[in-house]
């Protein structure tokens, strides 16, 4: 599906929905993974302003999820454009994404989208280094990693004394300083999620039981929830019309190919006899039918280098790749 035929799919949901509709896709293509960040916000702010305050927005969400103060920054921008908002769930709309969700009146999702568990893992600079990799490059922490790790510490019923013990052990490979914003993190998402789920009028102690399992008792980030057990849980979902249903499949199906997320990123099978081969990449998409696309584009060049080794006549080749641009570009 070309993007112009995109945006007249666009128009048909703006119809079917009585709503404006953003497309917001982070692309997780193995090997260039993109996620939620803030510099989404004033790309955002661009394409509210051409549409303007209306009574209902529709913003159909595609991502494995992100930075938690960016999800909160643009439920609370979108919000001032709108009386009414409403996430669309094609696919995958997990842990930022879910977190977005929180703050709609409602989320559409299709048979096969899923949200997921809300709670954080922090990067910092000060975080665990990985071994074998780049001496600068950090490990992220899990918060609910590390609270599940003293919750095991309490259970064993050792007393004060062990529990201090363990603390410091964890200090020891954990930066104290990491450790204090991890316990910050995991009292802030709670909050955040509360927040956000007033708008969808939920009573106040079923929210508080859809938060604690969204942050920690579904046991692992990577559990998916599908259209049932969100219902289940008292989320306010709305199945998607058949109509939609396979507008929807028709929209993620060109977002796939555009942005080749089923295709690895192999460096291997990019490079060729030629020395250099160019490439650009589409890794995320802000799209609405008022102020066009913006695309997140990773750009460069592969280098094939032959290395000559004459003291032991061994010949190797060298393949390197050269990122010339990564950014957002605004497409008509």
């Amino acid at each position: 599906m070309p993007k112009s035929d995109r945006t007249q799919v666009l128009r048909q949901i703006e119809d079917e929905r009585k709503s404006k509709v953003i497309l917001y896709v982070t692309g997780d293509r193995r090997g260039l993974e993109t996620k939620i960040g803030q510099d989404v916000i004033d790309l955002f702010v661009d394409h509210l302003d051409a549409l303007g305050p209306v009574a209902r927005i529709s913003l159909i969400l595609y991502t494995s999820g992100g930075d938690t103060s960016a999800a909160w920054n643009l439920v609370n921008l979108i919000r001032m454009f709108c009386d009414d908002f409403e996430i669309i769930a094609p696919s995958k709309c997990m842990s930022a994404g879910t977190l977005i969700s929180l703050g709609a009146d409602r989320i559409i999702m299709t048979k096969q989208a899923t949200l997921g568990p809300i709670d954080p893992t922090l990067q910092h600079p000060l975080g665990p280094s990985i071994p074998g990799a780049n001496p600068d490059a950090r490990a992220g922490v899990s918060v609910e990693a590390v609270n599940g790790y003293l919750d095991a510490i309490r259970a064993c019923r050792s007393g004060a004394d062990f529990e201090g013990k363990a603390l410091l052990d964890l200090s020891d490979k954990v930066h104290p300083l990491v450790l204090g914003q991890i316990f910050r993190s995991r009292q802030q998402i709670r909050d955040l999620a509360l927040r956000l789920l007033r708008r969808q009028e939920i009573e106040e102690g079923k929210m508080k039981k859809i938060v604690e399992f969204l942050c920690s008792e579904s046991g692992s980030h990577d559990y998916t929830i599908n259209r049932r057990e969100a219902t289940t849980l008292g989320l306010n979902i709305e199945k998607c019309s058949d109509t939609l249903y396979m507008t929807l499949k028709n929209i993620t199906e060109s977002l796939s190919v555009q942005m080749e997320l089923r295709n690895p990123y192999q460096i291997n099978a990019l490079a060729s006899k030629e020395q250099i081969v160019n490439y650009e990449f589409t890794r995320a998409i802000i799209e609405s039918v008022d102020h066009g696309s913006h695309y997140f584009v990773s750009q460069g060049e592969i280098r094939t280098i032959e290395l000559n080794d004459p003291n032991h006549g061994i010949q190797q080749t060298a393949i390197q790749d050269n990122r010339t641009f990564d950014g957002w570009r605004k497409c008509p």
